[in-house]
């Protein structure tokens, strides 16, 4: 019997980690942390950040999961929640976005970088209609 309760130990070091571009926005480069497979799927946690000149075309869209947790480590973001306005996120900055909630990201800067936590770490995005 594990100690670890279905988790296994992980460690990523930027060193050793490529950022890809097949992720589920074009316009952002993802590195994963190797949470999703030591928690076999329960979680997910990758550095997000911009691919410099790409824009967001600021589609609305909500996502089916439990647990969603950005933190800006780098650059500033803007992003707009149904209910809540716009809210520019910068170094420092941190929003929890509940299930379901239907937002979309209006732009960034070239430097943007972030940390995405997720429950599950694969998870369905649905469009949503302009709000």
């Amino acid at each position: 019997m594990s100690l670890w309760k279905n988790q296994a130990f992980a460690i990523s070091h930027a060193d050793n980690s490529a950022f890809e571009g097949a992720g589920l926005r074009p316009f952002f480069e993802y590195r994963q942390l190797g949470i999703a497979e030591a928690t076999k799927g329960a979680y997910g946690a990758h550095v997000i950040r911009a691919v410099p000149g790409m824009e967001s075309p600021g589609t609305w869209h909500s996502h089916e999961l439990d647990f969603q947790m950005v933190y800006v480590t780098r650059g500033w973001v803007v992003f707009e929640y149904e209910g809540q306005g716009e809210h520019v996120l910068r170094e420092g900055s941190c929003v929890l976005q509940p299930p379901g909630i239907v937002h979309r990201e209006v732009r960034h800067s070239d430097d943007l970088e972030l940390i995405e936590i997720t429950s599950p770490a694969d998870f369905t995005t649905q469009e949503e209609d302009a709000r």
